[in-house]
Protein backbone atom coordinates (compact mmCIF):
# COMPACT_ATOMS: atom_id res chain seq x y z
CA UNK A 1 0.00 0.00 0.00
CA UNK A 2 1.20 3.72 -1.13
CA UNK A 3 2.00 5.80 1.44
CA UNK A 4 1.07 9.28 1.81
CA UNK A 5 3.16 12.04 4.07
CA UNK A 6 2.92 15.52 4.87
CA UNK A 7 6.20 17.26 4.89
CA UNK A 8 6.35 20.97 5.14
CA UNK A 9 8.79 22.69 2.71
CA UNK A 10 9.86 25.50 5.12
CA UNK A 11 11.68 23.25 7.62
CA UNK A 12 11.44 19.63 6.34
CA UNK A 13 11.33 16.93 9.05
CA UNK A 14 14.24 14.96 9.57
CA UNK A 15 12.64 12.16 10.23
CA UNK A 16 9.96 12.04 7.42
CA UNK A 17 12.90 12.71 4.86
CA UNK A 18 14.23 10.24 6.34
CA UNK A 19 11.42 7.69 5.76
CA UNK A 20 11.43 8.51 2.05
CA UNK A 21 15.14 8.11 1.51
CA UNK A 22 14.80 4.94 3.42
CA UNK A 23 12.00 3.84 0.18
CA UNK A 24 14.07 5.24 -1.73
CA UNK A 25 17.00 2.90 -1.22
CA UNK A 26 14.65 -0.12 -1.20
CA UNK A 27 13.77 0.48 -4.79
CA UNK A 28 10.69 2.64 -4.28
CA UNK A 29 9.42 5.57 -6.54
CA UNK A 30 8.11 8.35 -5.30
CA UNK A 31 5.99 11.72 -5.86
CA UNK A 32 7.43 14.56 -4.56
CA UNK A 33 7.13 18.84 -4.82
CA UNK A 34 9.82 20.55 -6.96
CA UNK A 35 9.48 24.59 -7.38
CA UNK A 36 7.52 23.75 -10.52
CA UNK A 37 5.71 20.56 -11.05
CA UNK A 38 5.16 17.64 -8.84
CA UNK A 39 7.79 14.99 -9.99
CA UNK A 40 7.79 11.48 -10.22
CA UNK A 41 11.41 9.98 -8.96
CA UNK A 42 13.35 7.27 -7.75
CA UNK A 43 17.29 6.21 -6.91
CA UNK A 44 19.43 6.86 -9.59
CA UNK A 45 21.54 4.14 -8.83
CA UNK A 46 18.49 1.21 -8.78
CA UNK A 47 18.26 -0.16 -11.99
CA UNK A 48 14.27 -2.01 -11.28
CA UNK A 49 13.28 1.21 -9.91
CA UNK A 50 14.79 3.13 -13.28
CA UNK A 51 12.98 0.35 -15.12
CA UNK A 52 9.61 0.78 -13.11
CA UNK A 53 9.49 4.38 -13.77
CA UNK A 54 10.26 3.85 -17.71
CA UNK A 55 7.05 1.08 -17.67
CA UNK A 56 5.16 3.93 -15.95
CA UNK A 57 6.11 6.53 -19.04
CA UNK A 58 5.84 3.68 -21.18
CA UNK A 59 9.23 4.20 -23.14
CA UNK A 60 12.52 1.77 -23.18
CA UNK A 61 14.55 3.04 -20.07
CA UNK A 62 17.68 3.60 -22.27
CA UNK A 63 15.63 6.13 -24.47
CA UNK A 64 14.22 8.12 -21.40
CA UNK A 65 15.20 11.34 -20.98
CA UNK A 66 15.20 11.66 -17.33
CA UNK A 67 17.23 14.62 -15.48
CA UNK A 68 19.11 14.46 -12.37
CA UNK A 69 17.84 16.32 -9.38
CA UNK A 70 21.22 17.42 -7.43
CA UNK A 71 21.62 18.96 -4.58
CA UNK A 72 23.99 21.45 -5.58
CA UNK A 73 26.43 22.68 -8.39
CA UNK A 74 29.18 20.20 -6.89
CA UNK A 75 26.65 17.79 -7.00
CA UNK A 76 26.27 18.11 -10.32
CA UNK A 77 30.53 17.15 -11.39
CA UNK A 78 29.86 14.06 -10.36
CA UNK A 79 27.82 13.23 -13.40
CA UNK A 80 28.91 16.03 -15.91
CA UNK A 81 32.33 16.84 -18.05
CA UNK A 82 34.33 19.95 -16.90
CA UNK A 83 32.30 23.00 -17.96
CA UNK A 84 33.55 26.38 -19.31
CA UNK A 85 33.62 29.10 -17.19
CA UNK A 86 30.30 31.11 -18.86
CA UNK A 87 28.27 27.69 -18.43
CA UNK A 88 29.07 27.66 -14.50
CA UNK A 89 27.84 31.32 -14.66
CA UNK A 90 24.69 30.55 -16.02
CA UNK A 91 24.45 27.63 -13.75
CA UNK A 92 25.44 29.65 -10.49
CA UNK A 93 23.08 32.43 -11.57
CA UNK A 94 20.00 29.96 -12.05
CA UNK A 95 20.41 27.38 -9.69
CA UNK A 96 18.64 26.59 -6.88
CA UNK A 97 15.79 27.75 -9.48
CA UNK A 98 12.80 26.29 -12.11
CA UNK A 99 15.42 25.23 -14.47
CA UNK A 100 16.47 22.11 -16.65
CA UNK A 101 20.15 22.14 -17.85
CA UNK A 102 21.25 19.76 -20.58
CA UNK A 103 25.04 19.32 -20.23
CA UNK A 104 27.47 16.43 -21.46
CA UNK A 105 27.61 13.73 -19.74
CA UNK A 106 30.97 12.12 -18.37
CA UNK A 107 32.17 8.40 -17.69
CA UNK A 108 29.94 8.72 -14.07
CA UNK A 109 26.41 8.30 -15.04
CA UNK A 110 24.76 5.06 -14.11
CA UNK A 111 25.15 2.08 -16.43
CA UNK A 112 21.74 2.34 -17.79
CA UNK A 113 22.63 6.35 -19.50
CA UNK A 114 25.99 4.80 -20.50
CA UNK A 115 24.98 5.48 -24.17
CA UNK A 116 23.85 9.21 -23.72
CA UNK A 117 25.79 11.92 -23.94
CA UNK A 118 23.96 14.36 -22.69
CA UNK A 119 22.18 14.51 -19.42
CA UNK A 120 19.45 16.81 -18.13
CA UNK A 121 20.45 18.47 -14.57
CA UNK A 122 17.95 20.32 -12.10
CA UNK A 123 18.75 21.74 -8.22
CA UNK A 124 15.12 22.59 -7.57
CA UNK A 125 14.58 25.44 -5.24
CA UNK A 126 12.46 23.09 -2.99
CA UNK A 127 13.62 22.36 0.65
CA UNK A 128 12.08 18.58 0.34
CA UNK A 129 13.69 17.76 -2.90
CA UNK A 130 17.42 18.85 -1.91
CA UNK A 131 16.92 17.25 1.20
CA UNK A 132 15.83 14.17 0.23
CA UNK A 133 18.77 14.39 -2.16
CA UNK A 134 21.03 14.95 -0.08
CA UNK A 135 20.18 12.44 2.99
CA UNK A 136 20.43 9.72 -0.10
CA UNK A 137 23.74 11.07 -0.98
CA UNK A 138 23.43 10.96 -4.74
CA UNK A 139 20.54 12.55 -7.38
CA UNK A 140 17.04 11.24 -7.48
CA UNK A 141 16.02 10.74 -11.60
CA UNK A 142 13.04 12.57 -11.99
CA UNK A 143 10.25 13.06 -14.42
CA UNK A 144 6.85 15.17 -14.08
CA UNK A 145 4.11 13.52 -13.61
CA UNK A 146 1.38 14.57 -16.37
CA UNK A 147 -2.90 14.72 -16.41
CA UNK A 148 -4.89 13.68 -18.74
CA UNK A 149 -6.65 16.59 -18.12
CA UNK A 150 -6.03 18.95 -21.22
CA UNK A 151 -6.79 21.86 -19.70
CA UNK A 152 -4.61 21.72 -16.77
CA UNK A 153 -1.63 19.77 -17.76
CA UNK A 154 -0.26 18.89 -14.29
CA UNK A 155 -2.04 17.82 -11.23
CA UNK A 156 -1.08 20.11 -8.88
CA UNK A 157 -3.19 19.20 -5.49
CA UNK A 158 -1.29 16.26 -3.60
CA UNK A 159 -4.47 14.20 -2.65
CA UNK A 160 -5.70 14.38 -5.99
CA UNK A 161 -2.35 13.01 -7.35
CA UNK A 162 -1.95 10.48 -4.43
CA UNK A 163 -5.53 9.11 -5.35
CA UNK A 164 -4.40 9.15 -8.56
CA UNK A 165 -0.95 7.00 -8.50
CA UNK A 166 -1.11 5.01 -4.92
CA UNK A 167 -1.04 2.08 -6.85
CA UNK A 168 1.76 2.62 -8.97
CA UNK A 169 3.91 4.42 -6.76
CA UNK A 170 5.58 3.49 -3.04
CA UNK A 171 5.01 7.07 -1.48
CA UNK A 172 3.29 10.58 -2.52
CA UNK A 173 4.65 13.16 -0.23
CA UNK A 174 2.20 16.07 0.37
CA UNK A 175 4.37 19.08 0.44
CA UNK A 176 1.54 21.56 -0.58
CA UNK A 177 0.16 22.38 -3.40
CA UNK A 178 2.20 22.33 -6.98
CA UNK A 179 2.71 24.70 -9.81
CA UNK A 180 1.23 23.97 -13.11
CA UNK A 181 4.44 25.03 -15.08
CA UNK A 182 6.81 22.93 -15.73
CA UNK A 183 11.01 23.98 -15.51
CA UNK A 184 12.57 25.82 -18.69
CA UNK A 185 14.93 23.51 -20.61
CA UNK A 186 18.00 24.92 -21.65
CA UNK A 187 20.59 22.84 -23.42
CA UNK A 188 24.32 23.72 -22.19
CA UNK A 189 26.04 20.43 -24.18
CA UNK A 190 27.42 22.57 -26.93
CA UNK A 191 28.91 25.72 -25.60
CA UNK A 192 25.78 28.39 -26.97
CA UNK A 193 22.44 28.13 -24.37
CA UNK A 194 19.99 26.43 -26.44
CA UNK A 195 16.05 27.08 -25.19
CA UNK A 196 14.28 23.87 -25.71
CA UNK A 197 11.33 24.70 -24.02
CA UNK A 198 10.02 28.17 -21.97
CA UNK A 199 8.81 27.15 -18.98
CA UNK A 200 8.84 28.72 -15.08
CA UNK A 201 12.36 30.45 -15.12
CA UNK A 202 13.22 33.31 -16.65
CA UNK A 203 14.95 33.60 -19.74
CA UNK A 204 16.84 36.69 -18.01
CA UNK A 205 19.48 34.22 -16.37
CA UNK A 206 21.20 33.97 -19.96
Amino acid sequence: MSQFIKIYPENPSEKEIARVVKILKEGGLIIYPTDTVYGLGCDITNTKALERIAKIKGIKLEKANFSFICHDLSNISDYVKQIDTSTFKILKRALPGPYTFILPGNNNLPKEFKKKTTVGIRVPDNNIALEIVKMLGNPIVSTSIHDEDEVLEYSTDPELIFEKWQNLVDLVIDGGYGDNHASTIIDLSDGEPVVIREGKGSLDIL
